[in-house]
């Protein structure tokens, strides 16, 4: 966990290691912005190569083993904050489960500086992209957030899952991947084929085809961190080119960032094996069964009947999108009768978290 102290008067040996840190973040940010900038404007050839490699001088190596690293990145911003303490409480009670394969927990907060969850939530905090450069997509900062914790932390596991702050682990989390082959979550509305002649933009016909690029996100995922920092240079680069261009900008929307990790992965060959169980998504989802993770990231709208209204508002609503400035408050009323069991069973573990979650109401509001 990072924390600030004060410490007094800085040694001059600290003051060499802070200037050494700064000058190294600094250069790979700049690496990482001329190289998308010279992508972008088609300077040297006229198809540049995409790949970014992470500097094999700050790769840490870790101990081989199947546990998995659980980091999520994050924001400053109370409506990430209260999801976050959710997220942390499920993770707690699942780590030790049997079939569980949970490592330790890292919250990757992109704020550059800390807030009043450091001693709650275990905390690595790093820098937003420079100001600007995300044009008010702030999912932006995720790549480069990976990038920054991946050089700078020494995280043990040979595997990570990369997950968010909505998410609720529904069920003692094994590791997924086999190998090299990290383990992915089939979107229904990540397409790539649909969207050949874009995609082509970014991972050209030379590179293989466009099924080469797998339906998914970047989160869940469960990925050796080798492969992760291969990747996620190339992953801010995919990025920020795709947010410069209209068309592309225009297509892909809210999931630009989703897009940008699957067709960062293929740029390296990387291919995922496809979980559908690995995580469900109510209202749509209507059981969780032996799903693994819940992820509430639509409103759940019904009326007093049990029938979802989805795109209206429910006489009865569960939906992450009213507590953007604070949080949920205890026990939320249950929905009505006839509505899905995965419906009921988010708002009963939201209850439990926030019951038993200590200073819910108080650190919430700060």
């Amino acid at each position: 966990m990072i924390g600030r102290k004060n410490m007094g008067r800085a040694s001059p040996l600290l003051l060499v290691l802070l200037a050494l840190g700064f000058f190294f973040a600094m250069y790979n940010l700049l690496t990482l912005v001329i190289q998308y900038k010279d992508s972008s404007s088609g300077a040297g050839s006229g198809n540049p190569d995409p790949v970014i490699r992470m500097p094999t001088n700050l790769r840490k190596l870790g101990k081989s083993n199947l546990k998995f690293h659980v980091a999520l990145t994050a924001t400053d911003a109370p409506y990430s904050q209260w999801q976050c303490r959710i997220m942390y409480y499920w993770y707690k009670k699942m780590k030790n489960m049997p079939g569980s394969d949970m490592g330790k927990f890292t919250r990757v907060l992109h704020s550059g500086k800390g807030d009043h969850l450091m001693d709650e939530i275990p905390t690595f905090v790093v820098d937003p992209l420079p100001e600007g450069l995300d044009r008010g997509y702030i999912v932006l900062n995720r790549p480069w957030a990976f990038v920054q914790w991946l050089e700078k932390a020494t995280i043990e596991e040979e595997y990570i899952l990369m997950a968010e702050p909505d998410h609720i682990f529904a069920n003692p989390l094994p590791n997924l991947a086999h190998g090299d082959n990290p383990a992915g979550f089939p979107f229904f509305y990540i397409k790539p084929t649909e969207h050949e002649k874009i995609v082509q933009k970014f991972y050209p016909e030379e590179k293989g085809p466009v099924t080469d690029v797998d339906p998914i996100g970047n989160s869940p995922v469960i990925i050796k961190k080798s492969l992760l920092e291969e990747i996620s240079p190339t992953w801010v680069n995919v990025s920020l080119r795709m947010k410069d261009d209209p068309e592309t900008d225009k297509a892909f929307g809210w999931v630009l960032e989703m897009y940008a990790y699957a067709v960062a992965s293929a740029l390296h060959g990387v291919r995922h094996i496809l979980h559908e169980d690995f995580m469900l998504q109510p209202p749509w989802d209507l059981e969780v069964g032996k799903r693994f993770i819940i992820h509430y990231t639509y409103g759940c709208d019904y009326n007093m009947k049990g029938e979802l209204t989805y795109g209206k508002i429910g006489e009865w609503r569960f939906d992450k999108r009213s507590y953007l400035s604070g949080p949920p408050p205890k026990n939320i009323s249950l929905p009505p009768p006839g509505v899905p069991e995965s419906v009921v069973r988010l708002v009963t573990m939201v209850n439990e978290a926030t019951a038993n979650i200590p200073g819910w109401d108080s650190l919430n509001s700060g």
